[in-house]
């Protein structure tokens, strides 16, 4: 009995050393992972590249995405299967062994709707690893490999303004638009808007707005909105506050607005300061004259007494000129007459 045993065990042993060869198992530590970019904008594409450190004849690598912010968009280096959230690659080389691949890649592209900041990752996983001719089966990665990446939009920074029309005259009212915009807004879930002051040697100034409640606040004093903060961000940011300044004294003064992230001990998220010239009294206004214009007489050349004018004006025909032509005739007829006659 003895003996038919430790013949089953020699025939068991044997049967081990034929069907497996030299094919053994080991561990694949080159494998390396990157991406494209670290940092993504919407609509863009990146790619995920696992280098393998050493030929490999067959492999199934899994690489996982979060599909509410990628879209799929292709593989290279082997038959892929997208199942929604993850990108199955396998490969086999049906060379037996003579072409073999040292890499493979999967190329996403962040949706292109995304308008916040998005921290997310690529999970990679293999099994079925083995080199070119198969004579080495590598252990299954199943501890997934993490790379991470955010998809985010281009932010552009806030932009500050404090506008008016016109003088500025001490102890009057002024009022100013107060704005802060971004074509598209970095978001911050509590943001302040607050201000400061330079002034003359013992002047004032307020920078005064009504809440929604109708109640007065000196952004200058106490800044604006909730002390927690507010909410911004986002494309296309426009906010305006009407608000009414008013300067104790004559001279310049500058107010700085200060955009504050109240999350990040009151780190500035944008600041812009203004200069301000306050006139003791307001300009006089010159009185507009609105008498009609007077249209000029022609001046008319005077003849002094002793000149001749050159040319005398035309006056029309002298009726007594033929009459006393044809007395003089007559005059003359008669005597001549009389004086034949004699």
């Amino acid at each position: 009995m003895k003996k038919i045993i430790s013949l089953f065990i020699m025939i068991t042993l044997l049967s081990v050393l034929i069907f497996t060869g030299n094919t053994y198992a080991a561990a694949l530590d080159t494998i390396d992972v990157q991406t494209s970019k670290t940092t993504v904008r919407p609509g863009e594409e990146v790619k995920v590249t696992i280098g393998f450190g050493q030929p490999l004849g067959a492999y199934t690598f899994d690489v996982s995405y979060d599909n509410n912010i990628f879209d799929y968009v292709s593989a290279e280096g082997g038959t892929d299967n997208n199942t929604g959230d993850k990108v199955k690659v396998t490969f086999y080389d049906t060379t037996g062994g003579t072409n073999p691949r040292n890499d493979m890649s999967v190329t996403f592209r962040a949706k292109a709707d995304i308008t916040t900041s998005n921290p997310t990752e690529f999970l990679v996983t293999g099994e079925g690893l083995a080199n070119p001719d198969a004579s080495v089966q590598f252990d299954d990665i199943t501890t997934p490999i993490v790379k991470n990446v955010t998809v985010e939009p281009a932010y552009q920074d806030y932009v500050l303004k404090l506008e008016h029309n016109g003088e500025i005259v001490k102890d009057e009212e002024k009022a100013m638009n107060l704005s802060y915009a971004s074509p598209m807004g970095r978001y911050y879930e509590h943001a302040r808007l607050v201000a400061e002051a330079t002034t003359p040697a013992g002047a004032t100034v307020q920078l005064l707005a009504n809440d929604q409640s109708n109640l007065e606040h000196d952004i200058i004093q106490s800044g604006w909105g909730d002390a927690q903060g507010f909410k911004i961000g986002g494309k296309d940011v426009l906010q305006s506050l009407q608000t009414r300044a008013i300067f104790s004294q004559a001279g310049n003064y500058t107010i700085t607005l200060k955009l504050i992230d109240r999350d990040n001990s009151d780190q500035i998220i944008s600041q812009a300061s203004f200069p301000f010239t306050v006139l003791e009294m307001a300009t006089p206004i010159p009185p507009q004259n609105n008498q009609p214009t007077v249209e000029e007489t022609p001046e008319i050349e005077e003849v002094k007494p002793d000149e001749t004018p050159k040319k005398l004006p035309k006056t029309g025909n002298n009726l007594y000129i033929p009459i006393v032509i044809l007395l003089m005739v007559l005059v003359s007829s008669y005597l001549y007459y009389n004086k034949k006659k004699d």
